[in-house]
Parts: C-alpha cells; sequence; structure tokens
C-alpha cells in the first residue's frame, strides 16, 4: 500500500494526484467532472491515474482523500431537502426577521434570501432556558410529538432543531431528538447545541437549517461514494476535506455536513503555504482559479487565516474555516453585454458542458475562449494533447461579443481578460486590505487550471512583485490533499471578564473542550505522539458586538501569558479597526479548541542548480498577442517538466505543462528554485 490519492472535484474538471511512498514521484490526472453524479468522475479519474502510474491496483492505495463541492453546489442551487424545524415558542420567524439591518444599505428593495426552511414547516414548542443555563419552563413533550407528527405528514425529509440558549443547557435539545428518533426514525436530525454551541441566536438558527437542509445531500454522496470505492477493492478509510483546512472520514462528516462548504479550495491553501514557507515566502495570498469560480486566501508566518464563519447568499453559516473569499471568475465565466453596452464577466459560467466555445459544443464567449485567441494557451490542444480544441470556435464566439463594441476579436480578448482580472483583484482586496493587510507585502501563489495564465497582470492590478507558481498548480488542491492532517474543532460560548491577575480562570474554561478533543483523539485511534491542540479566543472589548479570534499558549499558568494575549488583542484590533482601548475591560466570547492529529505527508524535495540556461526546456515557438500597439509577437514557449532548478526565464514567454499554462508579460524575470517553483519577479506595467 504505498499510493496516497487526493481527488479535488470542481466544476470543470476533478483531479487526481497520487503520491508514490516507494519511488517518491507525484502523478497527476485530470478528468472532466460529471456534474450529475460526481462519483462517476472521481472513480474514472482514480482508475486512469492507477493505470498510468504503471498499472497499479487500487488495494495498492493506503490513503484516500476527497474535496468536495456537493454541499456547496446543494446551496448554490436549492438542491437540499424538504427540512423541518422545531424552536422555541415565539421564534419561528426568525429564519426572515434575521438581523435588523437591509442587505444593501442604500436598496430598500433589497430581498432577503428565502429561508431553507418555509414557514408551514416552522413549529414552535413551549420550552424557555434563561441566559443563565437555568430551565425557566420545561419542555412540552406532548407539544414536540404534534409536530414531530405534523411534520412527518407533511414529507419533512430532515428536521433542524433550535432553542433559545440551548448552547447552555442542551438537555431539551436531546429529548426532542430522542422524540424524534422514536416517531421518524429515518430523518436526519440536526441540533444546534452540538452543530454550534455559541451564542446569537440567528446565527446559530441559521448554520443548524443549513446543516439539516444539505444534511441529507451530504450523506447520500458520502455513503454511496464510499461503498463504490470498497466494491472497487479500496480497503483504506476514506477521508473528505472541511472546511478549515482538515480532513476527516466520510463516516464522521456525514454527522457534521456544515462544516464541509468550502472542503473543494481549502486543501490547495493549506499544501500552497506548506510549500511556500519551505521556499521561503512565509507571507502569501493563494490564488486558486478553476473553471467556474476563483478562491483567494491570505497566509501569514506559513499559517493561513482562519475565521469562525461566513455569509453564504446573505445566510449567515457559523463554522471553523480557513478565510477564503470567492468571485465567480474563472476559465469557464462568460463574457457578456449588459444593458449600459459595457463588457462584462461572470458569474455565469459554461461549465464542464458545454464548456467554453473551443470545446466544440457551447457558442458563447469563455475567459479560456480569449486566451485562446490570444495564444496565451496553446491553440490546438490542452492537457498534454489529451483535449483538442478548436481555436476557430474561439475566434468566432469572440467576433460575435467584440463586433457591437467595435472591438476585433483580440480586443475583445484583452477586454474580457482586463475585466475579469479587475474581479479578482476586488475578491484580494476583501481578504486583505479590508483586513488590513497590504497586499504588496505578500507574494501571489496562483494556481488551479487557470492561476498562473493571469497571475503576472494580477499582480501589476494590485502592486505585488512577486509571484510564486507551485510544481503542480493546475492539481494544487488535490496535491494538498496529501499534505493535511486530521482535524476537528470544538467551541463553547462563555462570556467572561478578562483579569489579569487570574489566568487560571482561562486554562480553566479550555479544560472541557479539551477533553472533548481528547475523546476525539482516542476515537479516532491517533497515536499520542501525534496530537496538537491549537487553543483560540474569540474577545472584544466589553460592549462592542464584534470579536476577533486570538491564537493563545497552550496554558495560560502565570500573568505575563495572558498579558501577552491581551496585547496580541489590541495589536488585531488595531490592524483591523485603526485604534486600541488599552484602558478598556476585555471580554472572552467563545472558547475554541482545535485538535490536530499529524498525518503522513509528501516530503518536500531540494534539486541541485543546473545553471541558468533553459535552452533544453524550449520546445517552440508562437506568436502571441500581448497589446493592441505591438500585436503578435514571438514568443518562446517552454515545457515546465523540462525546467531545471536555476534556469532563468525572460517575459515575453510562455511555459506549458499538462495542469496549465504560464504567461510571463514583457518585463517579468522568472527563476525556478530548488524545490521547483517558479519565481517570477513582475516587470514595470507597460
Amino acid at each position: 500500500m504505498s499510493l496516497r490519492i487526493g481527488v479535488d472535484t470542481g466544476g470543470t474538471f476533478t483531479d487526481v494526484c497520487a503520491f508514490d511512498e516507494t519511488t517518491g514521484e507525484v502523478h497527476v490526472r485530470k478528468v472532466s467532472s460529471t456534474p450529475d453524479d460526481p462519483g462517476r468522475a472521481i472513480l474514472a479519474g482514480v482508475t486512469e491515474l492507477l493505470s498510468q502510474v504503471g498499472d497499479r491496483s487500487i488495494t495498492d492505495v493506503g490513503y484516500f482523500a476527497h474535496g468536495t463541492t456537493v454541499g456547496t453546489n446543494a446551496l448554490l442551487t436549492h438542491s437540499g431537502v424538504t427540512t423541518g424545524l422545531i424552536t422555541t415558542r415565539g421564534f419561528k420567524d426568525l429564519l426572515e426577521l434575521g438581523r435588523g439591518r437591509r442587505p444593501h444599505m442604500y436598496n430598500p428593495q433589497a430581498d432577503k434570501p428565502v429561508p431553507f426552511v418555509p414557514r408551514e414547516l416552522r413549529y414552535e414548542v413551549t420550552e424557555r432556558v434563561r441566559h443563565t443555563g437555568d430551565i425557566e419552563i420545561a419542555l412540552n413533550e406532548q407539544e414536540t410529538r404534534d409536530a414531530v407528527r405534523a411534520l412527518g405528514e407533511q414529507g419533512a425529509e430532515s428536521i433542524a432543531v433550535c432553542f433559545l440558549y440551548s448552547f447552555l443547557a442542551p438537555q431539551h435539545e436531546r429529548r426532542v431528538a430522542e422524540i424524534i428518533r422514536e416517531i421518524l426514525p429515518n430523518v436526519h436530525i440536526s441540533l444546534s447545541s452540538e452543530i454550534l454551541p455559541e451564542f446569537r441566536e440567528y446565527e446559530r438558527l441559521s448554520t443548524v437549517v443549513t446543516n439539516a437542509y444539505v444534511g441529507p445531500v451530504i450523506f447520500r454522496y458520502l455513503s454511496r461514494l464510499r461503498e463504490r470505492l470498497a466494491e472497487d477493492g479500496l480497503t483504506a478509510t476514506p477521508h473528505v476535506t472541511q472546511s478549515n483546512g482538515g480532513v476527516i472520514p466520510f463516516a464522521t462528516a456525514e454527522e457534521m455536513p456544515v462544516r464541509l462548504v468550502l472542503s473543494g479550495p481549502s486543501t490547495g491553501v493549506v499544501g500552497a503555504a506548506q510549500i511556500c514557507a519551505a521556499a521561503g515566502h512565509p507571507d502569501i495570498i493563494t490564488f486558486d482559479m478553476g473553471g467556474t469560480s476563483s478562491d483567494v486566501s491570505l497566509v501569514q508566518n506559513g499559517e493561513p487565516k482562519i475565521t469562525s464563519g461566513m455569509e453564504f447568499e446573505g445566510r449567515p453559516i457559523r463554522s471553523p474555516m480557513l478565510d477564503i473569499h470567492t468571485v465567480g471568475a474563472g476559465g469557464g465565466s462568460l463574457g457578456w453585454i449588459d444593458t449600459g453596452g459595457h463588457l462584462r464577466v461572470g458569474p455565469q459560467s459554461a461549465g464542464a458542458f458545454p464548456g467554453p466555445a473551443c470545446y466544440g459544443h457551447g457558442t458563447e464567449p469563455a475567459v479560456t475562449d480569449a486566451n485562446v485567441v490570444l495564444r496565451f494557451l496553446n491553440p490546438e490542444y490542452l492537457l498534454n494533447g489529451q483535449m483538442k480544441i478548436d481555436r476557430e470556435a474561439s475566434v468566432t464566439a469572440l467576433r460575435a461579443i467584440g463586433a457591437p463594441l467595435g472591438l476585433e476579436p483580440e480586443e475583445a480578448a484583452l477586454g474580457m481578460l482586463r475585466v475579469v482580472t479587475a474581479n479578482m483583484a476586488r475578491a484580494i482586496r476583501v481578504i486583505s486590505v479590508q483586513r488590513g493587510y497590504d497586499p504588496r507585502d505578500y507574494a501571489l501563489v496562483p494556481f488551479g487550471g487557470a492561476g498562473p495564465l493571469h497571475a503576472s497582470r494580477l499582480a501589476r492590478e494590485l502592486g505585488i512583485d512577486t509571484v510564486v507558481i507551485p510544481e503542480i498548480p493546475g492539481a494544487q488542491s488535490a496535491l494538498g490533499l496529501l499534505m493535511t492532517d486530521v482535524k476537528a474543532d470544538f467551541m463553547q460560548s462563555k462570556i467572561t471578564r478578562v483579569d489579569q491577575n487570574r489566568p487560571e480562570r482561562v486554562d480553566a474554561a479550555f479544560s472541557e473542550l479539551e477533553g472533548q478533543a481528547a475523546a476525539w483523539f482516542d476515537d479516532e485511534n491517533i497515536d499520542s505522539r501525534d496530537r496538537k491542540i491549537v487553543r483560540r479566543l474569540d474577545m472584544r472589548y466589553a460592549g462592542q458586538n464584534f470579536e476577533l479570534p486570538i491564537e493563545v499558549p497552550e496554558k495560560l499558568n502565570d500573568a505575563e501569558a495572558l498579558a501577552t494575549v491581551i496585547d496580541q488583542f489590541h495589536a488585531a484590533h488595531e490592524r483591523m479597526y485603526g485604534y486600541r482601548l488599552e484602558n478598556s475591560v476585555l471580554e472572552i466570547v467563545t472558547f475554541r479548541v482545535q485538535a490536530v492529529g499529524k498525518s503522513s505527508t509528501i516530503e518536500l524535495t531540494r534539486s541541485e542548480g543546473a545553471g541558468a540556461d533553459p535552452s533544453q526546456a524550449l520546445d517552440s515557438g508562437r506568436e502571441a498577442y500581448f497589446d493592441p500597439e505591438t500585436g503578435y509577437r514571438e514568443c518562446p514557449v517552454y515545457r515546465r517538466d523540462a525546467l531545471r532548478a536555476g534556469n532563468r526565464i525572460s517575459g515575453p514567454a510562455i511555459i506549458e505543462q499538462m495542469d496549465t499554462t504560464t504567461v510571463l508579460l514583457p518585463g517579468d524575470e522568472c527563476i525556478v528554485d530548488s524545490l521547483g517553483n517558479l519565481v517570477i519577479t513582475i516587470g514595470e506595467a507597460s
């Protein structure tokens, strides 16, 4: 069992990556995604890769990990199951009331998102827990039974339960779960006290409803995929990525599907952080551009930024996750002209089918077509010849969108690239400038099938002077699956005033969560030598409505250690909001513990320098169109797999490999480092 396999399912392609522990070789395979049944593409990709490696068998696979967008797609397309809700009397409309603010400040007609649970499937029962955790009114079990029976008659496949202050006293929710299992044994159950034991009623309600809505969808998908893999001969326990960048077994993930919302893009960030830290670039901004969307994230000191939640189409989802921002800008994003006569790109996407016009099925121009027209992409084939393409179809599509604007196909193509670059730059500013970080202080790390194509333009737009392109960027998320650890998160809201002279109070509050983490380690059979605990506090100044996450040392057993945490909070607050209040009272709102089980990962190997001359990798040349002033100009094309450490390339140039294409604009300088990364120094903007 010497093979470790990671599979990442995207909107256009499914990437399969294998690491051979015997030879140290990494193998990659891309197949078209099958949105109607993602598992079909996974099984096909694994089969093709095993054949590519050398007629290996799936019984040789000792580790299997998967990043999936099934849950995300179910939310995007509103294709979850019929879901019911049982809540405290008087709170059935909280899903629609939400917070007392408009989605868009200056648009009084803006619509709020449609709730996943319609009003007729929301039931109230009598019970009340006070803010202290004391039970004021006992649960009315007869009302509960009536509500459960009614939901069963209405066809509910999943039921969410969310009571006021249940994060302090969960016994009422647990009793409701017992009643549901008694009356409707086949219904999926989600309890807010288990999914999110935190304060803020609306966010907790929205999160548990989301979990219930997609729960059966993810359960059916993962359980079926697990069966199909086992039928094919896989004996290893399959794992799936969580939003926090860690992996967990399929069976564990099926219990808490809301933690898979960012399953797809998270491991790419984790892998890029490790690779770039080893290469001497600990501060990076990752840029994952696939066929449908682009995901961006910020990494500082080699550690991805963590957030406690996000908004998904206006619905809050609270769950530990990497701070990733997504924008509808990918290789399949379609160009179109709005009512004002302006060129726009995305968020509509050509997807895997019909795909860009050059794939031979669609007629609308996609970003990929723009790159084909400009000849940045090979005009005859992609994926090292695995996929033939039709450049004339791209030219026709770009001519059709350019004609109303008086543009030639090449000018329309450049216009599409400028628009999509602006969209991606805006996304990066959300996770950098708006968080108090200057993107010019970071290296840009592009991956995904389309990331390296656009990296130089994007870096110029943001004022970034260094771009680092990993060795297998087109399958970085799949590779990242083989570089991540097993992780689980435990949290508890407990508002506590910070007293610098009593650090033991903070340690005591962590003890229960660490006990849960220890039990999880035991359940997952993680060796004691591979266990790690990360502790965080959500802190704020007393009276504030929002808090900031602060990582704390393993033990706060003296006032000096707690004082360091306090200083870290003041610094984080000043970076985020521009000021600090040194003399204000501090509060801890939520205690968090992340349990990390270290797993075997790919070992990065370094190569000796082979000199600056890259001529052995020169494959050919072709004319490419960089700007209207110079038009088409001859451009050297290099094979990435033939480049060696120390090789230098000056732009303009194109570097091709199976999973992606890198474009160096005029003025760029590229060197291959000892880990095989392309390190590009960005030239002056023309």
